[in-house]
């Protein structure tokens, strides 16, 4: 039990010093925007710690609640977000950790899709800074196999429209921010998984790298959690691709997929390297 205490009061001052180095990143970009006639006043109100910033500190800091990521996967993806932010992040679940991942993006645009709607809105009353959306998934964990099969369907690794596809496996239903946003960086860490009547992660890994594929140009970095279960590691390996693993570590991977469209304009880009 100590050592579970222990462990829970590092990650938390971990989590807390992620948070003071974007505050520290904010004021840099602040200072280096700043013109030298600029008046004293108005660099003090540039130097402001934004509300959403500083809420997020003092929630990490007097919460007993840490997020159920491991700091080895969190610093997978901040690392990412300290090159790429501010950018356009998806993120589907809302969690414990989504103040800090909306915290670390900020200036950019971080979106939560949440499948439990009642537990969104309890998230979106405390913290009304945060931008999510409830989703529906179609699908069951113990239709995972099945399937799994439709890698060989070549409805499914067609490259378009979601909104079109005719794979069971596209999520075209989801909230119309989904399609109007060019995601530079997604993560899968929803829905529910862990039993059989559950909607699982299969939709949403494939969609995730359907998005990345279509968008007009440049690479999207796509993070898939829990790969120590069934689901997650199959299907992020089939429809993600071993080819653009990048990292993992512990239970999380990440994966870095590029735009087909513009690498190629005639559809002859093997849907994995």
């Amino acid at each position: 039990m100590k050592q579970k205490v222990h462990s829970s009061f590092t990650l938390k001052r971990l989590l807390l010093s992620f948070l003071l180095i974007a505050v520290a990143l904010l004021a840099l970009r602040s200072s280096l925007s700043s013109s030298p006639a600029t008046s004293a006043g108005a660099i003090n109100a540039c130097a402001k710690l934004p509300p959403s910033l500083s809420n997020t500190i003092v929630h990490y800091a007097t919460s007993n609640v840490t997020p159920q990521q491991t700091f080895a996967e969190i610093s997978v993806t901040a690392r990412v977000l300290r090159r790429r932010s501010p950018c356009n992040f998806l993120v589907f679940g809302l969690g414990h950790d989504s103040p800090m991942w909306s915290s670390l993006n900020y200036g950019g645009r971080t979106v939560f899709l949440e499948e439990d709607q009642a537990w969104m809105q309890k998230m979106r009353s405390k913290f009304p800074e945060l931008e999510a959306y409830h989703a529906t998934y179609k699908t069951k964990v113990r239709d995972a196999e099945e399937l799994l099969k439709l890698r060989s369907m070549k409805e499914c690794t067609a490259i378009g429209d979601i909104r079109g596809s005719k794979c069971r496996l596209a999520l075209r239903d989801l909230p119309e921010v989904f399609f109007e946003v060019e995601w530079e960086m997604i993560m899968v860490d929803a829905p529910t998984g862990y039993f059989a009547e559950a909607p699982g992660r299969m939709a949403a890994i494939y969609t995730a790298g359907m998005a990345a594929r279509g968008r007009r140009e440049g690479e999207t970095d796509i993070f898939v959690h829990d790969v120590d279960r069934t689901v997650e590691d199959e299907f992020s390996k089939s429809f993600l691709c071993e080819g653009f693993l990048k990292e993992e570590e512990g239970r999380l991977r990440h994966f870095i997929i590029p735009s087909y469209r513009d690498v190629t304009g005639n559809g002859l880009l093997p849907f994995c390297p």
